[in-house]
């Protein structure tokens, strides 16, 4: 598995090229595509891989506008806990579960509170968070309640996992669940 970052600079939102570059399966999952750029499109076309499956991780215009220009271009599957994303079907996702895409197997978490459809996606030892944690903040949310809501389900979902694990956010840069845990301030200021 190979990870491609692809930062926009519109609105500093993160999207991720997930390559399996197995020679029988050579397949993409785009992670967040708020942008599609010339460059990802390179990425995906140089090495002639299918693109798989769209995964949002929720559903606001930086992480989703480049459905539109993905859908004139490929027909990928797209997963998401809204039924509808950008006047696409989804394929549904609810609670926690895990899914084989592409060849790989994609573990996915429920984690509201940034939003009411925030979902995480786990693939191998990478957990690709969306805006639910980065690096040294909590998402932003819009009430007490949801704040400890969304710190109650990552240090349940994220935190539980071993401290090697990469966080891949929405925004901002690569981190761990153990430096999360050690320095993320936010997480500790709500109690359980």
């Amino acid at each position: 598995m190979k990870i491609y970052f692809n930062l926009n600079y519109d609105t500093f939102t993160n999207s991720y090229i997930i390559v399996n570059d197995d020679e029988k399966v050579k397949q993409v999952i785009i992670v967040d595509p708020g942008k599609i750029t010339t460059k990802m499109i390179e990425q995906i076309e140089k090495e002639k891989y299918k693109l798989a499956a769209v995964l949002i991780t929720h559903n606001h215009p930086s992480h989703v506008a480049g459905l539109k220009t993905l859908n004139k271009i490929y027909t990928p599957k797209i997963y998401a806990a809204d039924y509808e994303i950008e006047g696409f079907e989804t394929e549904l996702l609810t609670g926690d579960g895990r899914k084989k895409i592409a060849g790989l197997i994609v573990e996915y978490f429920s984690i509201p509170g940034h939003t009411s459809d925030g979902m995480a996606f786990k693939i191998g030892n990478v957990i690709f968070t969306g805006d639910s944690i980065s690096a040294g903040v909590a998402g932003s949310t819009q009430s007490k309640y949801s704040t400890k809501l969304l710190c109650e389900k990552v240090r349940e979902k994220i935190f539980s996992q071993c401290d090697e694990t990469i966080l891949m956010p929405g925004h901002g840069p690569p981190t761990t669940t153990g430096a999360e845990k050690r320095f993320n301030l936010d997480f500790y200021k709500i109690k359980s």
